[in-house]
């Protein structure tokens, strides 16, 4: 069964190798691995593993923290691959296609964040409502999200930001970007963590603003 395995550690040279030294002696095979975030003397990054039948994946945190230094901070299922800096494959795809461009950044946008669903949501007198929506986001009415507009991408917090309650069921970690000048936001559901970082908000409002410039506001 394949995992992905998000791990904290120093960013020093060494630090990956010894990890992966790590997973393969607990039996581990890594598939791929993403850059998440670098700065202030430690990296975080998405490693894609498989382990043999009848390995719980415990035996992954007890061998990547066994490397001095490292936090693990999630172990999910996973395919099995890395949709690793697929955005303009992505954009690409809107630009030929405009018609159902926003149907496209919906479906697109997990694989790229490795979320579970996306959505893109409006607001207008006083009512909310979605423009698209992936495949397995929630099967709600959005009602009203007085959060709307936004002025830049945010991690989204129940208890502050008003939402349908199957949003943030799971344990469903949420993040939200401005998408156009109107009360509109590209929002990413990943049930079950981990927390958005502050490069993947970046990266989620550079995107929503590139497709907002080939769509049109």
């Amino acid at each position: 069964m394949s995992f992905l395995l998000r791990v904290v550690l120093p960013d020093k040279p060494g630090s990956l190798g010894a990890v992966a030294t790590a997973l393969g002696n607990a039996g581990a095979d890594i598939l791929g691995v993403d850059v998440v975030e670098r700065g202030l003397g430690h990296a975080v990054d998405d490693l894609a593993v498989e382990l043999p039948p009848g390995r719980p994946p415990d035996v992954l945190i007890t061998a990547a923290e066994s490397v001095p230094g490292v936090e693990v901070e999630s172990v999910r299922p996973h395919s099995g691959r890395l949709e690793t800096h697929r955005e303009l494959e992505l954009i690409d795809q809107i630009a030929g296609d405009p018609d159902t461009g926003l149907q496209l950044l919906a479906e697109g946008v997990p694989r790229i964040f490795r979320a579970g669903w996306a959505l893109i949501a409006a607001r207008e007198n006083g009512s909310s409502y979605r423009l698209a929506e992936s495949t397995a986001a929630p099967e709600t009415r959005a009602g009203d999200l007085p959060w709307l507009p936004l002025d830049k991408a945010t991690v989204l917090d129940p208890v502050v930001h008003w939402m349908p309650e199957p949003w943030s069921d799971l344990d469903t970690e949420l993040a939200a970007a401005p998408f156009g000048p109107k009360a509109r936001a590209l929002v990413v559901g990943r049930p079950g963590g981990p927390a958005f970082r502050p490069s993947e908000l970046a990266r989620l409002s550079h995107l929503a603003g590139i497709v907002v410039t080939v769509l049109g506001p």
